[in-house]
């Protein structure tokens, strides 16, 4: 099934698409929001019973504005190089254990909201990635076998980065990271039991109708599996966080010479069987 939020900024309301099916069901009857108590509450399963009974109204959204499909994570783990072809074009080593660095939960948007261009950003970058929502605590999983267990579902994420934030002002890359809307998310998160290997999905991200970036899970160099149990030995993952498990080769950076996006541009990208995203950008006030 997928998970959806629709309405206004700060007064979205949480859906369900059911597996197989077109039909916009409300699940206000189940949960208020998909947030983390609502994963941590086994809400999927309650949803799951809801359906079945037929207790979830139909809704028409035609014409609403499509939220974040997740209601402000606890955190957002961000894992870097984590392709070998985005390694390469970056003429960076592929690395020999996750990188990990942290993205402020603020810059979450809808797939279709604006992006804005932080004040002095000379090299806003875009990232097409597959994001992971984990659907229970994990702390020291002991295997990654055990891993996709923890895992709720599957979501489109675009992990914008400015570069000279993230590479040249000293520090640690989350401040080139964690700009506002930084991450437009969705349009829904699609459960794990729908995408059975997240390591056999296709990937693209335009921009302005040209295609930039073009790649596949497989070329992950840490799979799904394996980042979710690193992560967990290093930090308590929670119900409700998220995990954006790397970009392939094409973001601007890796261009010869290098672009970046400015204000007037839209970025158009999708992932197998998790919809696709329409973002523009415009200049910060």
């Amino acid at each position: 099934m997928k998970l959806l939020r629709h309405g206004e900024p700060n007064n979205e309301q949480p859906a369900v698409i059911p597996t197989g099916s077109n039909e916009v069901l409300d699940a206000r009857p189940v949960t208020t929001d998909f947030d983390p108590n609502f994963f941590d509450q086994d809400g999927l399963g309650r949803l799951r019973t809801a359906m079945a009974d037929g207790t979830l109204p139909t809704i028409d959204i035609t014409g609403q504005r499509l939220g974040p499909p997740l209601k402000r994570p606890g955190k957002i783990v961000c894992i870097g190089l984590n392709y070998r072809s985005h390694a390469l074009e970056g003429g960076m080593p592929v690395p020999d254990e996750p990188i990990i660095c942290m993205k402020a939960p603020t810059t979450l948007v809808g797939p279709n909201d604006d992006v804005r261009i932080p004040h002095q950003s000379t090299k806003t970058d875009w990232e097409v990635e597959l994001g992971v929502v984990i659907g229970s605590r994990a702390s020291y999983i002991d295997t990654p076998d055990h891993a996709l267990e923890h895992i709720a579902g599957y979501v489109l994420s675009n992990d914008v980065s400015e570069r000279e934030f993230q590479l040249e002002r000293g520090g640690q890359w989350d401040k080139g990271k964690s700009c506002d809307t930084f991450n437009p998310l969705g349009p829904w998160v699609v459960t794990r039991d729908d995408i059975p290997d997240p390591q056999t999905l296709e990937m693209w991200l335009d921009i302005d109708g040209m295609r930039e970036q073009s790649g596949h899970t497989s070329d992950m160099v840490f799979t799904v599996a394996h980042i979710v149990w690193y992560v967990s030995q290093f930090m308590v993952l929670e119900a409700g966080d998220l995990i954006n498990t790397g970009t392939p080769a094409g973001v601007g950076m890796g261009k010869n010479p290098s672009r970046f996006l400015h204000p007037g541009q839209e970025m158009r990208l999708s992932i197998d069987g998790l919809g696709e995203q329409s973002t523009h950008t415009v200049a910060t006030p």
